[in-house]
């Protein structure tokens, strides 16, 4: 097995979307999510931004010896940083500990031409339910900016690729949340 592994803050950390096993339940200081569009992507997407103050929860998991170009792949708007330092985990022998974030000179912030899709958020808050509980998706929420940015509703038919089936309850929990935030939801 790899020593070398990714910190996952966003979609994965809901194990539906990689195969990538062993998963360990990880913090990452230092570091809170943000909704950022960036020039190589038409839609809103999650990225890490540095924030002494805060801390995320997500995943770590291994990095197959020829993996790294598939990751890079599916990470192809972000760039893989040294986590190392800054993500506290009881996986055993890690050498290597990557984070994917967009470079700050790269990131814009969204708007109505470059929503986020609710596909995207579905997948997200499906892994934190199933991770960490009803309070971990909740400090999801709370560790996480950009809430005013367009959320284009496209349950019906998703555009996220790696969208997944939710339970009435997830959907609820989703949806609730994104009411209280305000969140503005838009349709095509």
């Amino acid at each position: 097995m790899s020593n070398a592994f990714f910190f996952g803050y966003g979609s994965l950390v809901n194990r539906f979307t990689h195969g990538f096993t062993p998963a360990h339940g990880a913090t990452a200081r230092g570091w809170r999510r943000a909704w950022r569009v960036t020039p190589d992507r038409e839609l809103a997407y999650l990225t890490a931004i540095r924030d002494p103050d805060c801390e995320i929860e997500g995943l770590i998991a291994p990095v197959p010896e020829d993996g790294w170009a598939a990751l890079d792949l599916r990470e192809h708007a972000y760039q893989r940083l040294d986590a190392a330092a800054c993500v506290t985990h009881a996986a055993p022998d890690v050498a290597q500990l990557a984070i994917y974030a967009i470079a700050p000179e790269r990131l814009h912030a969204p708007d109505d031409d470059h929503p986020v899709l609710l596909s995207y958020i579905d997948v997200v808050i499906q892994g934190y339910l199933a991770e960490y509980g009803p309070e971990g998706a909740e400090r999801f929420f709370a560790t996480t900016t950009g809430w005013e940015t367009p959320v284009l509703d496209d349950r019906a038919a998703p555009i996220y690729p790696r969208a997944q089936r939710l339970t009435d309850d997830e959907r609820g929990f989703v949806d609730r949340h994104l009411d209280a935030l305000g969140s503005r939801r838009i349709h095509r």
